[in-house]
């Protein structure tokens, strides 16, 4: 699969909302489904690589582990093979070194017989008994406790196997005597009768126990022997004693497995030749335990720990990156709201601005023909009905005027023309401001509190248009409020702009309203009383200052309009 397909399968996972730059007309992006796609995503890279190579440590680790067993195993098999081989030949060697010679008929007188178990109990201690056996099977002679001689052994199949001259060791059995033994036998030839005899020496089988149990190391967890039927010939731990089953299959080499209480477990077998026996080696778990435990301990708090910490940086960086992304959309918004009220703005603006040029042409030859027609009645004699028509053309300046008014005030609000920068005090144009309506607010009970800040700098930027900015927010306080209220008048300085706020306790706007208050002609007073136009001049005039307006409104609670404008910006 290529990596544009993968990636495509990829881009399905990727939410709708977040797929391209943030737009007006869409739905607000899921910045809940946004974290947890980054956090998927970043504890993926994250993680995986840390579990790898954690799973690589821990495999090839335990392989190290296991070969380095499995050699040591190897080299204890070899030397308990080569020791209990070493240990038979010894006693095959003693008892061939008997039967040399001319010894059979030397053997079958009983005090030469007890004389040579003597001999070969104070060299080697594990002899047990000797018999002498002719060739038909019976046993001639006999030194021991078990008073045997007599016994025919012709149906014997060792007897049989080693009749043409040969060595025979036998498996550990209880036989005649009903205790556990095995036996060495030698056939030899007697050069006087030509018949074959056999020199049969029978060893304890804790003689075998003994020799294993010098085997065992701290390395090995059970040492023992098992004939080729499956019978142990010694004692194991976890077997059982000395001519109990064994339950396994006996294949010689080294393996591996799982015990029955489900701990592993290495197990080597090794053939002792020419004998039945075979010598089994068995190691729970693995030799360097503490070592692999050690290993295993450090290995998980190595992996939980940058698991742990991996998590945590992960989720600061989630938590870090989606507030930047949701506070990147929201200024990005912030930014695309008020492009589109600006344009709003200058389209409306340049309406205005038309509007109020083709409107006072007729306007300035409605008021001129009046005039001239008021003149002439005034020059000429009266008539029945010249006062009428003087009122009515009075009425007639009267809504000229009026029209004039709105005219001037759409042409102020489409008006780019310069600025005229002067170095002033932002306390004392409110102050300049509220004289002008200190008569409006004595009449309405209005108290105004003006909060001096001392501290503040000058500003640059224009008197008059600043007046008519802090007028017209005042004016709108004066007529929330009605009677009877408080208008508060704050100022300081923030990031290096002087912010202004002036603030009523009046009746309050809901969201709807104040969304559309700096709009043109979007009122809220009665029919009559307001032209829509104040806050919109408003807003123009700040945005020319290079500053801004803000509007925060609590239905029942007040209005506050927050001005920021630059101390020194030569660019206004």
């Amino acid at each position: 699969m290529s990596i544009r397909k993968i990636l495509g399968k990829l881009d399905a996972f990727i939410p709708d909302s977040m797929r391209g730059p943030v737009d007006l007309g869409t739905k607000e992006r899921n910045y809940r489904q946004l974290k947890s796609l980054l956090m998927a995503a970043m504890l993926g890279i994250a993680m995986v690589p840390l579990l790898m190579v954690a799973g690589l440590s821990y495999y090839y680790y335990k392989d190290l582990l296991q070969k380095s067993e499995r050699e040591q195993l190897e080299w204890q098999l070899d030397g308990a093979t080569n020791s209990i081989e070493h240990m038979v030949d010894s006693l095959k060697s003693a008892i061939q070194f008997t039967t040399k010679g001319d010894r059979y008929g030397e053997l079958l007188d009983q005090q030469n017989l007890e004389e040579l178990l003597s001999r070969m109990q104070y060299h080697y201690g594990f002899f047990a008994d000797l018999g002498v056996i002719d060739a038909n099977g019976i046993q001639q002679a006999y030194s021991g406790p078990y008073g045997l001689t007599g016994t025919d052994y012709h149906n014997e199949k060792w007897f049989r196997d080693i009749a043409d001259g040969g060595v025979h060791i036998s498996r550990v059995t209880t036989g005649f005597r009903k205790a556990a033994h095995f036996a060495v036998a030698v056939s030899a030839i007697d050069p006087v009768t030509r018949q074959v005899w056999v020199l049969r020496a029978t060893i304890d089988s804790s003689t075998l126990q003994k020799f294993i149990d010098t085997i065992k190391t701290a390395a090995t967890d059970d040492v023992f022997l098992v004939d080729d039927e499956g019978i142990l010939q010694t004692s194991s731990r976890f077997y059982g004693e000395t001519l109990s089953r064994f339950s396994q299959e006996i294949p010689a080499g080294i393996r591996s497995g799982i015990l029955d209480d489900g701990a592993n477990v290495f197990e080597a077998i090794g053939i002792i030749e020419d004998t039945p026996w075979s010598v089994v080696i068995l190691k729970k778990h693995y030799l360097q335990q503490e070592e692999w435990q050690d290993f295993r301990k450090k290995l998980f708090l190595i992996v939980f720990s940058c698991m742990l910490a991996g998590i945590l940086v992960v989720v600061v960086l989630v938590e870090k990156l989606t507030d930047m992304i949701k506070k990147t959309d929201e200024l990005q918004l912030t930014m695309l709201k008020e492009a589109e009220h600006t344009n709003k703005l200058a389209s409306i603006g340049r309406l205005a601005a038309g509007v109020g040029h083709e409107i006072n042409n007729p306007l300035a030859i409605i008021d001129q023909k009046s005039g001239l027609i008021e003149d002439l009645l005034l020059m000429g004699e009266d008539f029945q009905y010249k006062g009428v028509i003087l009122k009515n053309l009075e009425g007639i300046n009267t809504s000229v005027g009026r029209c004039k008014t709105i005219t001037h005030r759409l042409l102020g609000f489409a008006r780019r023309g310069d600025n005229r920068l002067e170095t002033l005090q932002v306390c004392d144009v409110l102050t300049e401001v509220l004289q002008f309506l200190e008569n409006s607010m004595v009449k309405k009970r209005i108290t105004v509190d003006l909060q001096k800040n001392e501290d503040l700098p000058l500003l640059r930027s224009d008197k008059f248009q600043l007046q008519q900015i802090f007028l017209n927010i005042i004016n709108n306080a004066i007529d929330a409020i009605g009677e009877d209220g408080l208008v508060s008048i704050n100022s300081y300085v923030v990031a290096g702009d002087i912010r202004v706020v002036i603030q009523d306790d009046g009746a309050g706007m809901s969201e709807e309203v104040a969304a559309h208050i700096f709009e043109p002609f979007f009122t809220t007073k009665e029919q009559g009383k307001g032209t829509g136009l104040g806050l919109s001049i408003t807003y123009g005039l700040v945005k020319k200052l290079g500053g801004d307006i803000t509007v925060r409104s609590q239905v029942g609670k007040g209005t506050a309009f927050t001005i920021t404008l630059p101390i020194n910006n030569e660019s206004v």
